[in-house]
């Protein structure tokens, strides 16, 4: 079993665009989100993965991952995910820490979140200074949120 110790937080200027790599274009889609997990469909650049990852409001969830070919996912995505999240993924490296910052794309556009995987929940880390506020804790920032209740839609948005 893998665990997962991630960290999500608002984006609050373009400062981070200075260190980052070129990005990935991801698209993914939810089998399901009902119960105690969800299992998404992911396709990563020309790759693609099944990921099971516990429905826990943490930090910590547990999460597996299995590669799968990339043909299959399209189809999964087509046949069986009725909503997508789209974004590309960037890698920026600050004070010796990883951040994946996620630019959301079409309904979820607007939306900029930094994400840093850390070894133990108390784990400190530098914040870096285009870090806005933290959202680990708040679902409707969840990926499994955002394929059903888009950015686009929020009448409460911080645009």
């Amino acid at each position: 079993m893998g665990i997962e110790i991630e960290r999500k937080f608002l984006v609050k200027n373009n400062l981070w665009k200075t260190d980052a790599d070129s990005g990935t274009d991801f698209i993914q889609g939810y089998l399901t989100r009902a119960g105690n997990c969800s299992v998404r469909v992911r396709i990563e650049g020309n790759k693609a993965n099944l990921n099971i990852k516990s429905a826990t409001l943490s930090i910590q969830r547990q999460e597996f991952e299995y590669a799968i070919p990339l043909d299959e996912a399209r189809e999964l995505l087509d046949l069986f995910c009725l909503r997508t999240v789209s974004k590309k993924r960037y890698i920026v490296k600050y004070a010796g820490q990883t951040w994946e910052i996620d630019v959301f794309e079409q309904d979820n556009d607007g939306l900029v979140i930094a994400e840093i995987e850390l070894n133990d929940a108390d784990e400190k880390f530098v914040h870096p200074p285009w870090l806005g506020d933290e959202v680990s804790s708040q679902p409707r920032y969840y990926n499994t949120e955002l394929a059903v209740n888009p950015y686009s839609q929020w009448h409460d948005r911080a645009d």
